[in-house]
């Protein structure tokens, strides 16, 4: 399944506890959906997240999405993943923040730029590598 697809469109069942490979999947493919494609901007049908509405709130908001940002950073940690992706994705966080923070411009930066769809493109490499079970497959 590609990092893209709307796969919470139709689905019910609450998000698992545990930090089994499958359920650490899920909770960082539903907080990527909320943090970057959970609602469409009508007149463009461009899709943004909380990431980029709460980022409209002057350092809180960017303080907000930076914390929720390094959750994931932190469940892919618990996946065993290598302290170089790890250190990517706490780099795309960081530059997500930091230039998110200028007024005007890093609202539209965060419009933009994805780094938490980054970070699940990067933890779905190793997870499909290392923990091949966790795929989901549509039919």
């Amino acid at each position: 399944m590609a990092a893209g697809q709307d796969w919470m469109q139709g689905r019910e069942m609450p998000l698992p506890l545990g930090n089994d490979p499958m359920a650490v999947r899920r909770r960082i493919e539903a907080l990527e959906y909320l943090l970057e494609r959970a609602v469409t901007v009508p007149g463009i049908n461009r899709k943004v997240g909380l990431d980029a509405i709460v980022g409209l709130v002057p350092v809180a908001g960017d303080m907000i999405s930076a914390a929720l940002g390094l959750y994931i950073v932190w469940e892919a940690r618990n996946l065993g993943m290598s302290k170089w992706q790890l250190a990517r994705m706490t780099a795309n966080v960081g530059f997500d923040t930091l230039v998110g923070a200028v007024p005007l411009a890093g609202d539209l930066f965060d419009f933009l730029y994805r780094s938490n769809s980054r970070n699940l493109k990067i933890i779905l490499k190793h997870l499909d590598k290392h923990h091949p079970h966790t795929r989901i497959i549509e039919g």
